[in-house]
Formats: structure tokens, sequence, C-alpha cells
């Protein structure tokens, strides 16, 4: 018996990845741009620049990247305030983007909420109830962020508060209370 277990490969110790640093994200950037899609071995390439860093890890980073590109294109979370902080250009422009200065000369309008993202809000609201907007939005509704849940939590609000007193011709998402 004992024979048997002696023979077994040993089990695959479980793959764990640190986080990456400022550096490194600034290498692998400059990476991308040496090594385009086309280069043969990219990876290996790209992996061969990040010190630590293996072929795998360097496509598994370049995957998150583009789905946070993704999400960020289709509006599900906020582009990031600052890019880079070391860039005084960019640290300006983020300031006054929080100080509530448009890009350019149009103000960037937001994604209407759909029909099935209103019903998976309300049957986010009444599992995690009023208030819980980064589970709902964890949860529920995973193409809003919290705060798009609270804000849309709070139309949806006054307009069921404001029911009897306006003109019904006009309709609205948020006149849709049952999921």
């Amino acid at each position: 018996m004992d024979l048997y277990y002696q023979h077994q490969p040993a089990p695959a110790p479980a793959r764990t990845t640190r986080p990456w640093s400022k550096e490194e994200d600034k290498a692998f950037e400059a990476a991308l741009v040496a090594f385009p899609e086309q280069a043969p071995d990219r990876w290996d390439r790209v992996a061969g620049v990040l010190p630590g860093r293996t072929p795998q890890d360097a496509w598994d980073h370049y995957q998150a990247l583009v789905a946070d590109v993704d999400l960020i294109e289709r509006g599900a979370i906020d582009i990031p305030t600052c890019w880079d902080d070391d860039d005084d250009d960019t640290q300006s422009a983020a300031t006054d983007r929080r100080a509530g200065k448009p890009r350019g000369d149009e103000r960037r309008r937001g994604i209407p909420w759909s029909e099935e993202e209103h019903k998976l809000f309300l049957d986010g609201l009444e599992k995690y109830g009023r208030g819980d907007w980064r589970n709902i939005s964890r949860f529920a509704v995973r193409t809003r962020t919290p705060t798009q849940v609270a804000s849309h939590a709070q139309k949806y609000f006054i307009r069921q508060a404001n029911a009897g007193t306006r003109d019904s011709k006009r309709k609205s998402i948020h006149d849709i209370t049952t999921p």
C-alpha cells in the first residue's frame, strides 16, 4: 500500500502571481509597443524585459488590460482620473475633470440603462436592500458601478415618489416596478 502512494506524482502547485508594480506596468506597455502583435514569440519577448515574469504572466496581464479597456469603452466603469502620476500635463487635466470641467467642448454622456439592467437592479434592490449599491453592482447589475447604481436608484425613487403627479404620456424605464 505504501508503494502505491510513493509512486503518485505530486499535485501541481497552485499558480499565484504577485501584483504588478508601476515600473513593471511601464516596462510592459513599452514592450507591447516594441513587440507588436505580429512579432514571433511576442509573449516570450515581452516577458524577457520583465524580470521574474513568465510569458504566461505577460499574456494574463495583457488579457486583463484588454478586459479593462473594454469595460471603460462600454461605460461600465469610469475612466481613471489619472493615468500617470508622473506626468504634469495629465495631472492638471485630471484636476480639471475633477473640478467639473469637461474634456474639450462637449460633456460625455452616460450609456442609458437597458430594461434588462433595470430588472436586474430591481432584483438586487429586493435582495440587498436600499443603500447597498456595492452589492447590487457586484452581484446583480454587473455591468454598472456602485456609483451608477446609486444614481439610477435615486432617479428611480424620485420617479416613484412623483408617480401620481406626472404626465403619463412620457414613459421611462423607471416606471417598471417588478423584476
